[in-house]
């Protein structure tokens, strides 16, 4: 019997089903290859446009006499602004930070209405489904039974409402979702839609498979997200028991909890562990340190415990308002020094090697660069003699680097002055950090989204992605200070790469000066550079540390013992989340770690 034979002869086809919504930015009639967030642009530009005006009225004010008329009007004007406009976006700023929601109310609206959305799409799922599988006679009901077809018209309509009330175009989270409930419209009615057809596969615009075979695959992905309430990403992430991050157990360590940040402990059980290198991890600043250890098959740290390393981590995703003004010396200089001392305490004649990822590792290597130069000036040997960077930038310019759309977008997007007033007091929310992200990663909460849609039918794939889309969508708070830092001493001044990025340190002649990075030449520290050709976060031309600090810098094969070693992937930024792809890395890792030097 054909696939079909059992709907009604007055079935509506699919197109018709989505005549409603046909005009909404869900669809992407335009054709975008990134999200257009048009109203928070709108609002930001006209924020700091106000912004500016403050300024102005400001330096023209002190340039004016005392107790004028002019004085008296501009200084009403400044008030007026502070009262009524900066200070109720401020106030919204950091309740928003407090209560973990975006505080750009447009995009919070999209969240809102994703979530509707995702909702509504599981009670169409619930009109046509059976002990959680889908009911080709509970589908055509629908047509036939007058209170199942009037609840039915109407989630489509609250659904193609929610999809013209949405901020953004483009390639966003709400088109992905508009994909999925187009497949279930195709499955509901028996009736395709317009090529392409989603998630269908085609070679030279031919489909490689029947519609009934592309119904079949339809109906496996839509069981498995209903049965696992997997439509709304964000929600399955908070809820779904497959989400908890971590596989490996950890105390923290005594005495090391300091404005939000703490060293945890990761014992390896092996009988050889306390002769082994101990494996020192800096975590990046603006993520969850849990990227190191994600679930089982996905951990860095499970790697190295498992080949008998003891492991400590630096977790700075506890940052809260008291943290505000501590800046990159305190999380990338004093921390590493309080936490290696506690360490170097509880073993003192044990190695330690070093890892560090994204911001983690550039903040990290620059720590160890001024650690060299402190203990050549002690007349001491260089005690942490190896480094492995996970896709670590050093080099931030506008040629090579690969920077340039980013470093392009802070010059014409990035307003100090704005920043400050808004989020003093309350630290960077994750959501910002995450927007400056997606300007250079088109379309990315499409592509995430559709993604997970795609693969759902594949057994055990909604719950391999749940830890990931758990850390990827709660993200820690920057301090602001040291956001501030990172923006222009890093990303814009280049600091490191020029040689003028300074660092405190305990013996005066270097205190506050810069770091001079071929110390860890002088030093014989070795280097090792794991980057990605499809990394657009850290794009390999900036992550070359290796190929220009260290022992023999010059450039050397991935074996050589005693050498810098430089490995480049055709991998993106988080390649943790593939098994395949982290067994690739953490081989090369321990290698270069088991090497000779």
């Amino acid at each position: 019997m054909e696939w079909t034979s059992i709907f009604p002869a007055h079935t509506p086809t699919t197109e018709q089903l989505l005549a409603l919504s046909q005009w909404s930015g869900a669809n992407n009639n335009i054709g975008l290859d990134t999200s257009l967030d048009w109203k928070s642009d709108l609002c930001g530009n006209w924020l700091r446009g106000m912004q500016q005006h403050y300024q102005q009225l400001d330096s023209l004010n002190r340039r004016l006499p005392d107790n004028s008329i002019a004085a008296f009007n501009l200084q009403m004007t400044q008030q007026w602004m502070q009262t009524f406009l900066f200070d109720p976006v401020r106030n919204k700023a950091k309740q928003a930070v407090l209560n973990r929601t975006d505080p750009d109310l447009f995009k919070q609206q999209n969240i809102d209405i994703e979530t509707q959305y995702a909702k509504l799409t599981g009670e169409l799922c619930q009109q046509c489904f059976e002990n959680d599988k889908f009911s080709p006679t509970r589908a055509a009901k629908i047509f036939t039974d007058p209170l199942q077809s009037q609840l039915f018209y109407f989630r489509l309509i609250k659904l193609a409402a929610l999809e013209y009330q949405y901020n953004s175009l483009g390639l966003t989270r709400l088109t992905a979702q508009k994909e999925l409930l187009t497949s279930l419209l195709i499955l509901i009615t028996g009736t395709p839609t317009t090529d392409p057809q989603p998630y269908r596969k085609y070679d030279n615009n031919q489909p490689l498979d029947s519609f009934d075979e592309y119904l079949a695959k339809c109906q496996l992905r839509l069981e498995k997200l209903y049965q696992q309430q997997a439509f709304d990403l964000l929600y399955f992430s908070e809820h779904s028991p497959a989400a908890k991050l971590g596989c490996c157990d950890y105390s923290v360590v005594k005495d090391s909890s300091l404005h939000g940040v703490q060293l945890r402990y990761y014992p390896s059980q092996s009988k050889n562990a306390d002769k082994k290198p101990i494996i020192y991890l800096s975590s990046p600043l603006i993520n969850r340190a849990d990227i190191f250890d994600l679930s089982p098959g996905k951990s860095v740290i499970e790697g190295l415990i498992s080949n008998g390393h003891h492991v400590y981590l630096v977790d700075y995703s506890q940052a809260g308002d008291q943290d505000t003004g501590q800046g990159l010396d305190f999380f990338g200089k004093q921390i590493h020094d309080r936490y290696l001392n506690l360490i170097q305490q509880q073993y003192p004649e044990q190695k330690i090697h070093a890892m560090g990822y994204c911001m983690g590792g550039t903040l990290f290597v620059t720590y160890l660069a001024r650690r060299a130069e402190e203990r050549q000036a002690q007349g001491l040997a260089m005690d942490i003699t190896k480094l492995v960077l996970m896709a670590t930038p050093i080099l931030f310019d506008d040629a090579g680097s690969g920077h340039g759309p980013m470093r392009e977008l802070i010059r014409t997007r990035y307003d100090k002055e704005m920043i400050s007033q808004i989020f003093d007091g309350s630290n960077i929310p994750p959501q910002l950090i995450e927007a400056g992200m997606h300007q250079i990663q088109p379309g990315v909460r499409y592509t995430v989204s559709h993604g997970f849609y795609e693969r759902a039918s594949f057994d055990g794939a909604i719950e391999d992605a749940a830890p990931f889309l758990n850390w990827l969508n709660h993200g820690t708070r920057f301090p602001a200070r040291a956001h501030q830092e990172w923006i222009e001493n890093i990303f814009t001044d280049n600091q490191i790469w020029r040689d003028k990025y300074c660092l405190s340190s305990s013996i005066p002649a270097l205190d506050g000066k810069p770091v001079d990075m071929h110390a860890l030449t002088r030093a014989g520290v070795q280097l090792m550079d794991y980057r990605g050709l499809r990394d657009p976060i850290s794009p390999a031309g900036s992550c070359i540390a290796s190929e220009n600090w260290g022992v023999d810098h010059g450039g050397n094969s991935e074996t050589t013992d005693g050498l810098n070693r430089t490995i480049e992937k055709n991998i993106g930024h988080i390649f943790v989340v593939s098994r395949k792809l982290l067994s690739e890395y953490l081989e090369h890792a321990l290698h270069f770690y088991n090497s000779k030097g």
